[in-house]
């Protein structure tokens, strides 16, 4: 099933969002390894735009990277690259790379939510949980579902899943890894004095 894609603004150019709930088949994926300070990152891209960015050793690497893919080199991930590149120098990139993302009407709906969490800040699940309700006219949402979707994220840091915390401060739920969450918001000097790692069981 497609969608109707969409244009966000960020920053100071546009960014093509295409969403779809599958992959089109015989669409040829393209893959390319960035060195982070932080660990390796795979990125992942069709022709309409980055389908993937993940740590590697993360909990969910590559969960949806076809099997089908080529290592090379395209314009999406050349941007991508050079997002990362201005990212990882300390710096609020004025540009998106265009981005696909794959995944269900839910899921879309939180990575949406994602995206308007702005650099240096950060937002709960419960929040998030809250302002899903309110767009989709229920009366409630679950933070543990919200987690879910955050969870399997599959373009991190560009869909930033690691401004998302506990509604206590806790530092829960990054399937790159707390060391990693902890030092890309340390590098958006996002406020993280009354953040904490969380203890097994912690709530959303």
């Amino acid at each position: 099933m497609h969608f109707t894609a969409k244009c966000w603004r960020k920053g100071s150019k546009h960014a093509i969002l295409h969403v779809t709930e599958t992959r089109e088949e015989n669409t040829m994926t393209y893959t390319k390894r960035y060195m982070s300070p932080v660990g390796v990152i795979l990125l992942a891209a069709d022709d309409a735009g980055l389908t993937g960015l993940w740590f590697e050793g993360s909990k969910y690497f590559a969960a949806e990277l076809p099997k089908a893919h080529i290592e090379q080199d395209t314009p999406v991930l050349l941007e991508t690259i050079q997002w990362l590149d201005v990212y990882f120098a300390g710096k609020k990139p004025d540009f998106t790379p265009p981005l696909h993302l794959i995944g269900s009407d839910f899921r879309q709906a939180v990575w949406n939510i994602l995206l308007s969490i702005p650099y240096g800040r950060t937002m709960t699940y419960g929040q998030i949980a809250k302002q899903l309700a309110k767009n989709t006219g229920i009366d409630k949402m679950s933070a543990q579902a919200v987690g879910g979707a955050v969870g399997h994220n599959p373009i991190s840091i560009i869909v930033p899943c690691h401004r998302v915390v506990g509604t206590n401060g806790s530092l829960t739920g990054y399937a790159g890894g707390l060391d990693k969450k902890i030092a890309l918001l340390k590098l958006e000097k996002a406020d993280t004095a009354r953040f904490f790692r969380p203890k097994k069981g912690t709530a959303l």
